[in-house]
């Protein structure tokens, strides 16, 4: 059986449309309005009352050839279409005006584009300045309340992100100092002053290398998973509910989390302090015929209590900035799945910027103090 074929066709001012405008005629209907000559007048009628059958296909081309004539200043009116033919020429119009649309409001202007942004970065600053003033809140009041506080909480997030931060922390700290020794050793050696690796080795990783590296491991590590496990919650609607119980996400999320790395990352600054300076021992005493006992009583000599209490004293800051960002960004996640992945990210990359800038002015500060 033969399909009912399309035309269009043109007698004065009115354009006939017959037949079935499907899919499988689109193509004869395209060259039928390529060869149509179009009369000069200011007005022209569509009548669509002989089209028996139209989709989506067809719909498109009508009011695409519609809109050609409107584009060349004629006034177009359409009669006899059936009403659900209707309903998909409209709907093929809103999305022509959608396609039209669309570029242009995607390319504003370089001033305009300068004036979001900044807007932007206002608003991401007063969102941070506000989570900030709820965060010394809550801690505030934690201070005053001890028994506030989610101690099992406390006890879960300290096993998660400090137990089990050992071995990596070990590993790579242990590892530095290897490298660092090793590094040393070969300019040493030239001088005969190979006992000086001990200065090397103590100075550097207690006071700025291993507090550093374990703040970048835990922000990493411990940094994004705060905010995964925060923007999760909020995709799932979980933090709608905790706050229809009454309870507030700070003393829920934010506090254990934070007051758990407070404790932990000093810990893991001293383990990495003492590994690091084990593989530099090794490489010491293989290297350079330095011997532990030697190394030892050289290290009380030369690296001073005050180096070892500074590395320690940063931990905990470096512990507050990396918590904070980690649970901001997660309660900063509006869409799905795939926003979750860009605020864990954005999350650590924060969180390593943010520990090396406070470093950083902690190492001026000293320096001006002599420390």
């Amino acid at each position: 059986m033969v399909a009912q074929q399309a035309s269009i066709e043109i007698a004065g001012s009115v354009i006939h449309c017959r037949g079935r405008w499907t899919l499988q005629n689109l193509a004869d209907l395209e060259r039928q309005i390529r060869a149509l000559q179009w009369p000069e007048v200011v007005a022209l009628t569509y009548d669509a009352s002989h089209v028996t059958a139209m989709d989506t296909g067809g719909a498109v081309l009508l009011q695409e050839t519609i809109t050609d004539g409107r584009h060349r200043g004629q006034q177009l009116s359409l009669r006899g279409l059936q009403q659900e033919f209707e309903k998909l020429l409209q709907l093929a119009g809103i999305q022509a005006k959608a396609m039209v649309s669309g570029p242009s409001a995607s390319r504003p202007g370089w001033i305009e584009r300068l004036g979001q942004a900044a807007w932007q970065q206002l608003e991401s600053g007063a969102r941070g300045l506000a989570f900030l003033g709820e965060s010394t809140v809550a801690f505030l009041h934690a201070a005053r309340h001890p028994r506030s506080i989610r101690w099992r909480s406390l006890l879960r997030v300290l096993h998660m992100d400090g137990v089990n931060a050992l071995p990596i922390t070990g590993l790579l700290t242990f590892l530095i100092g290897v490298v660092i020794a090793y590094q040393g050793a070969e300019q040493l050696k030239k001088f005969g002053t190979n006992i000086f690796i001990v200065d090397l080795i103590g100075i550097s990783l207690l006071r700025e290398i291993a507090p550093l590296i374990v703040a970048i491991l835990i922000a990493g590590r411990s940094g994004s998973a705060y905010a995964a496990e925060i923007g999760t919650m909020k995709v799932t609607e979980e933090l709608d509910a905790v706050r229809t119980l009454g309870i507030s996400p700070m003393s829920l999320l934010v506090l254990p989390r934070t007051l758990a790395l407070v404790i932990a990352l000093p810990l893991l600054t001293v383990y990495a302090d003492v590994m690091g300076v084990f593989g530099g021992m090794l490489i010491a005493s293989g290297q350079l015929s330095v011997s532990f006992a030697e190394f030892v009583t050289r290290f009380e000599e030369a690296v001073a209590v005050r180096h070892f209490l500074i590395g320690i004293g940063k931990a905990p800051f470096f512990a507050v900035i990396i918590a904070l960002v980690g649970c901001y960004q997660g309660f900063q996640i509006r869409g799905g799945v795939d926003d979750v992945g860009r605020h864990t990210t954005i999350s650590v990359v924060q969180g390593i910027f943010l520990v090396i800038i406070f470093d950083a002015i902690c190492s001026i500060l000293l320096n001006w103090w002599d420390l």
